[in-house]
Formats: C-alpha cells, structure tokens, sequence
C-alpha cells in the first residue's frame, strides 16, 4: 500500500462523505479510499466525527468532519495546473457554482471555502518569458482579470 510522505488533512464543520463526494464530483479521476464515521463512544467527541480519504489528480486528501471549530482562509490553497482555457474553464465553473467564489488573478474558493487557483500552464511561460514585454503584459493582464484567460494575457 502506498502512502505519500505528506497528505493534505481537511477538516470540515459535517458530512465527510458529501464533502469527498463533491471533489470526485470535480476532479474525475479521483476515488474514495475511505470512509468511516466514529460515534460519540467510539470517539470520545460528545457528536462524534467523520472521516473520508480521497486520491484526486494522484495525490491523497484526507477529510475530518468534526465540528466548525476551525474554518479555511486563503493561508493555504491549492494550485490546479491546467493544460489549456477549456480545462480552466472547467476547474473554475465546477469551483465557483454552488457557493463558490470568484477571487482575483485565478484565485477562487469552492461552496466550503477552500482555496484553489486554477492557472494554465502557459501562463508560467508567459510570467517567465524572457521578453519583457511579453512578461509585462501577461502581468498587468493578470491582474485585471478573475478567471484567467489565456488569449488576454498574451
């Protein structure tokens, strides 16, 4: 059995199982690994917890519903590197519905506020070109925008 050296932990207010349901519903290729719900005596939480792992885009989450003792902010994310504008458009869509929000240069959080950016490849060729104009310009591009479109930051 592989386990990856470091696995993002989530904790979520309830409902591990609708919360690992919602990124497979995103991320196609993922798949639930686990799931598991610990009663109150069984966990010594006067409401017990949830838990789910999940492997989405190769890589494994782990989901604690246990409580709204802590709520995410923008100190952690996490970057989606998409192949081109159609799978950008996807990512930010599937995030941004549902409650979800739309930040600023592809910064979005999804309906539990989790933070993603959702960036083309192409756009890290862009910021690092060795042209400054072209450098330049996909920077003040991406500034302006939300989604990040690929055709207005060249």
């Amino acid at each position: 059995m592989f386990t990856q050296k470091i696995t993002p932990y989530l904790w979520v207010e309830k409902d591990a199982k609708a919360v690992a349901d919602y990124y497979l519903s995103i991320f196609k290729d993922g798949k639930l690994k686990d799931f598991r719900k610990f009663n109150s005596d069984e966990s010594g939480n006067d409401g017990g917890f949830e838990t789910a792992v999940i492997e989405i885009a190769g890589m494994e989450f782990s989901i604690l519903a246990a409580g709204p003792l802590f709520k995410f902010n923008e100190a952690v994310s996490f970057v989606i590197n998409t192949k081109d504008q159609a799978e950008t458009d996807y990512y930010w869509d599937a995030l941004t519905k549902n409650g979800g929000q739309e930040g600023v240069c592809g910064w979005c959080k999804d309906k539990y506020g989790l933070s993603w950016q959702v960036v083309p490849t192409e756009f890290f060729e862009l910021i690092h070109s060795d042209d400054p104009v072209v450098r330049d310009k996909a920077m003040k591009n991406t500034m302006k925008q939300k989604k990040l479109i690929l055709a207005e930051l060249k």
